[in-house]
């Protein structure tokens, strides 16, 4: 049986945890079935409830440009090479988690039992994903401008904030090692602890040299920036 899509003309009463995220991110909408379907995950949907893939995929797009925009009119002369880095930083899954904790989008979220059991409300994939089904679903009910108004309210001091050219950790590291004749680091991930709904990554950078450094977070790629970062400091000032 084909899927029936959940926002064309079924009446929705929302609940009071989707209510709540309205006000949380300051938007009401006109359509809420497109709400219902954003915080549906793939556990939880069937032949008559959509889940919230379409919708990432779409919010991921509409993201992008309010992120290519705001960062063109913030800096004017910057360069190509300088904003990608920027853009890459704002749009990437970490920092669509990160909004998605602020605003509590992990309270809302409609999950199989499977996936609640696993920790799904905590998992950063899975809030990553929800925040841009979330935008999706704004664009859908009103537009642009609306979607747009609401994620530059949401990212806040982020857009400002970002590095003057956001390299990262690791790029500076293998810039640093192949401008003195090395192969470029080498990150090995030595450990991982915790339950799998948080686990915890331990990860080495190693050098041609022999310089080596070490780190830990909630996420391998977090862990190999901190790694590359802890090493970078120790050789730049060596």
């Amino acid at each position: 049986m084909a899927r029936r899509p959940v926002f064309q003309g079924d009446p929705v009463k929302l609940s009071a945890d989707l209510k709540a995220l309205e006000a949380r991110i300051g938007y009401r909408f006109s359509r809420p079935a497109l709400l219902v379907r954003a915080v549906t995950h793939s556990s939880m949907s069937s032949p008559t409830r959509d889940d919230n893939q379409r919708l990432e995929f779409l919010g991921d797009r509409v993201l992008g440009l309010v992120m290519a925009e705001a960062l063109l009119a913030q800096d004017p002369e910057a360069t190509e090479g300088q904003l990608a880095p920027r853009y890459n930083a704002l749009v990437r899954k970490e920092a669509c988690a990160d909004v998605a904790r602020e605003i509590a989008l992990g309270d809302a979220l409609k999950l199989g039992r499977s996936e609640m059991l696993s920790g799904g409300r905590r998992k950063q994939a899975l809030l990553g994903d929800a925040m841009e089904a979330l935008i999706a679903a704004v664009y859908l009910d009103a537009g642009f401008e609306p979607a747009k108004d609401m994620v530059v309210r949401l990212w806040g001091a982020r857009v400002h904030q970002v590095d003057a050219d956001a390299r990262d950790a690791k790029t500076s590291l293998q810039e640093w090692a192949q401008g003195r004749g090395m192969k470029p680091p080498s990150y090995d991930m030595v450990g991982r602890t915790g339950p799998d709904h948080a686990p915890v990554f331990h990860i080495v950078v190693r050098l041609d040299s022999g310089e080596s450094a070490d780190a830990s977070d909630n996420s391998k790629r977090k862990a190999e920036q901190a790694a590359a970062k802890a090493l970078l400091d120790r050789v730049s000032k060596g």
